[in-house]
């Protein structure tokens, strides 16, 4: 296998540290996260690697790391834009400083890695573009109006993008997966009641890692798991008004 050039936003979560457990040795990684001190320390007996600190809210900055990325390596092959957090409470309990720190993470820096990379990679007729949603971005539920927004905005902007890119031989994947008991919830769910009513539904990183290293290279429209909440979504679409009156009712677990 010849070596692929790989950048992940978000690169310190969970889900990553079981994806580079998983990629082939030769591949060449670029791990970009809030502290490159903590990138390095994760992954010091990682070879094939450079670890990035970045603010990824920060436009110019992201702007400078793709450029410097690009003069280094020459292309990206595939980009895993993973980074986010999530909170879940009342709609009326935001204010406009946490509403726009969650757009600019969740989404924001998704749009622009999406859109400075994918440009090059139409340049060159090659590439793939992993965006890593949530099931909460196809079906909302209470108190995640805002990371169900974020979400949603994601799958829009990815199901608009993979059109415009396909004839240019670029793939782009939404990943939509159910909770998944990282430290994500140490933020979204710090009391832990939350994951623990959704232990049947909860995925392990390493489950959801092994699903992303299947797709890479792949032209595959979305990932959605695990089985029991992606047949949902399907319900979900066919039967609105009840899944509305199940989600307040029945399935309320926030």
């Amino acid at each position: 296998m010849s070596q692929r050039i790989i950048v992940i936003t978000g690169a310190s979560g969970g889900i990553v540290q079981e994806m580079i457990k998983l990629l082939p040795s030769e591949d060449g990684l670029v791990l970009l996260g809030r502290s490159q001190e903590k990138l390095e320390e994760l992954y010091r007996h990682v070879e094939n690697k450079t670890c990035i600190g970045l603010d990824i809210t920060d436009r110019e900055a992201v702007t400078s790391v793709i450029d410097q990325i690009y003069l280094q390596y020459g292309r990206i092959d595939i980009l895993v834009n993973n980074a986010g957090f999530g909170e879940f409470k009342a709609f009326d309990d935001y204010d406009f400083d946490e509403i726009e720190e969650m757009f600019d993470v969740n989404t924001l820096a998704t749009i622009h890695f999406s859109r400075l990379v994918g440009q090059r990679m139409a340049e060159k007729g090659h590439g793939h573009i992993i965006n890593i949603a949530s099931m909460a971005g196809l079906i909302a539920s209470a108190k995640s109006t805002i990371y169900s927004a974020t979400k949603f905005a994601v799958i829009g902007f990815s199901n608009a993008l993979r059109l415009e890119l396909a004839d240019k031989k670029v793939y782009v994947t939404t990943v939509n997966p159910g909770p998944v008991d990282t430290q994500f919830f140490d933020k979204a769910d710090p009391s832990g009641d939350y994951l623990k009513s959704v232990e049947t539904f909860s995925l392990k990183p390493d489950v959801v890692a092994k699903r992303m290293i299947k797709i890479m290279g792949k032209n595959k429209r979305e990932l959605n798991m695990p089985f029991a909440l992606a047949a949902t979504h399907k319900l979900y679409t066919l039967f609105p008004r009840m899944s509305d009156f199940m989600a307040r009712k029945v399935f309320n677990y926030k």
